[in-house]
C-alpha cells in the first residue's frame, strides 16, 4: 500500500499555518485556561518552520503497509513478520488520540527480539491495524461501526492472513476492541493483554449477593471526579463530534491543540509533554490526523460506542486469559478485584513508571510484559 500523501495537501497544511488566527488570552495564564499559548506558538514554529513529514514518511513508510476491504471497508494495517523459528502472532489495536504511529517502538521490540537483547523463540508476527476511520484507514459513511463491529472485522483481517489463533492487545479502544475479540471470538483469541481497562466496561454488581469493595467504591468515585473535571473532551466527542469536527478540521493549529492536550495531560510526563515525546513524535500524529482528514471520522467512535457500551450481564466472565500492565499515569484505572469481576485475570503487573500511551512511551516495559505474559500460550496455539 503507498501511503504517500500528496505534495497538494502538504502545500495547503504550510499556507493554512502561515495564515493562524490567534486567539486572545489571560496574561501569564498557562495552562490554567487550557492549552498553554506560548507553547502553541513553539509548535506552530516548528510544524511551519522545521518539521518534515517526508523524513517521516520515509521512517515509518519503510515498513511493509497493507489495505484489504472489509464490510465494505478499506483497513489499511501494518504486518511484520517475526524473525524466529515460530512467530506468535499478536494483534495490536491503538486508541484516540493516537494511531499506528504509537507502535513504532514496539514493533520490532516484538518482532525482532534478538536485536534487544532477547531470543528468537519470543518472538512475534505483529499486526497493527489503523482504526476504521483512523489515518490511512477509509472513512466510514454508515452508522453502527462500533468495537464489536471493528472486532468483528479484525477478526476477519486475521483469518485472511491466515492466523486462526492469535494473541490481542490494546490500550483506549484497542483494550475494548480485544475484549469484544475475546468475548465473541475465544476459539482464536488463545489470550490477551490491556494496558487499560475499557471506560464503558461495567460488570454486573448486585448489592446483595457481591457488594461494591471500599476499593471498588473509592474507584467508582474517583472516576466521576475525574470525567467531571477531565472528560469534556469525551462529552463532546460522544455527544455532537461533527460540531466539533467543523472547527477541528479547518484549522490545524485547533487540531494540534486538541490533540497535544491529552498527550501532555495522559502521559507520565510531570506537565512537560516533551519529556515523552519529541515534536516531531507529536507532530507526526497530528499531521497524520489532519493529512488523511480523519479528526471527524475518528471522532464518531466515541458516538457509536455510547451506543454500544460494553455492559456485562450476572455471572457473566471471560474464560479467555488476560493480562494486564497498569501503567501509574492511567487514570481512572480500576482495581484489580473489580477487573476480575470480569475478566480471567491471570498476570497483573504495576508498572514502575508510564502513561496512557504505554507502547510509545516504555516500548521496553511493555514488551518484556507481553512476552512474560504470552510466553505459555505459544504452546497452548501450537496445539
Amino acid at each position: 500500500m503507498n501511503v504517500h500523501v500528496s505534495e497538494a495537501d502538504l502545500a495547503d497544511l504550510k499556507q493554512r499555518l502561515a495564515r493562524t488566527r490567534w486567539p486572545d488570552e489571560i496574561t501569564n495564564s498557562g495552562w490554567t485556561y487550557g492549552f498553554d499559548s506560548a507553547y502553541l506558538r513553539d509548535l506552530h514554529d516548528y510544524w511551519l518552520n522545521h518539521f518534515d513529514w517526508r523524513r517521516q514518511e520515509a521512517d515509518w513508510g519503510q515498513l511493509p503497509h497493507f489495505q484489504t476491504e472489509i464490510q465494505g471497508l478499506g483497513i489499511h494495517f501494518v504486518h511484520v513478520r517475526g524473525h524466529g523459528p515460530n512467530p506468535l502472532p499478536i494483534l495490536i489495536t491503538h486508541g484516540w488520540p493516537g494511531s499506528f504511529l504509537e507502535m513504532l517502538k514496539l514493533i520490532p521490540r516484538l518482532a525482532d527480539p534478538q536485536q534487544f537483547g532477547g531470543t528468537t523463540e519470543n518472538s512475534f508476527d505483529v499486526i497493527v491495524p489503523s482504526l476504521p476511520g483512523f489515518g490511512f484507514s477509509e472513512r466510514p459513511k454508515t452508522p453502527g461501526w462500533n468495537t464489536f463491529k471493528i472486532a468483528d472485522a479484525w477478526a476477519e483481517l486475521m483469518q485472511r492472513l491466515g492466523y486462526d489463533k492469535f494473541v490481542a492487545q490494546g490500550g483506549d479502544f484497542g483494550a475494548n476492541i480485544s475484549t469484544v475479540l475475546a468475548r465473541k471470538y475465544p476459539q482464536h483469541v488463545v489470550a490477551f493483554h490491556l494496558n487499560y481497562i475499557p471506560g464503558s466496561y461495567l460488570p454486573f454488581v448486585d448489592a446483595r449477593e457481591s457488594p461494591m469493595t471500599k476499593e471498588e467504591e473509592a474507584f467508582r468515585v474517583f472516576g466521576e471526579r475525574w470525567m467531571e473535571e477531565k472528560g469534556a473532551y469525551s462529552h463532546v466527542q460522544r455527544a455532537q463530534p461533527q460540531t466539533l469536527a467543523a472547527a477541528l478540521h479547518d484549522s490545524p493549529m485547533g487540531l494540534a491543540a486538541w490533540i497535544i492536550d491529552k498527550f501532555r495531560d495522559w502521559a507520565d510526563c510531570e506537565g512537560e509533554v516533551e519529556n515523552r515525546f519529541t515534536k516531531d513524535d507529536l507532530l507526526a500524529n497530528v499531521s497524520l490526523y489532519w493529512l488523511t482528514e480523519t479528526i471527524g471520522s475518528s471522532m464518531r467512535l466515541y458516538l457509536e460506542s455510547s451506543r454500544s457500551p460494553l455492559h456485562f450481564a450476572r455471572d457473566e466472565r471471560l474464560s479467555v486469559p488476560c493480562g494486564v500492565a497498569r501503567f501509574p499515569k492511567e487514570e481512572p484505572f480500576p482495581p484489580r478485584c473489580w477487573v476480575e469481576r470480569v475478566y480471567n485475570v491471570q498476570r497483573w503487573t504495576e508498572m514502575p513508571k508510564g502513561g496512557h500511551f504505554a507502547a510509545w512511551e516504555e516500548p521496553e516495559l511493555l514488551a518484556d510484559d507481553l512476552r512474560e505474559f504470552f510466553r505459555p500460550f505459544r504452546r497452548q496455539r501450537a496445539a
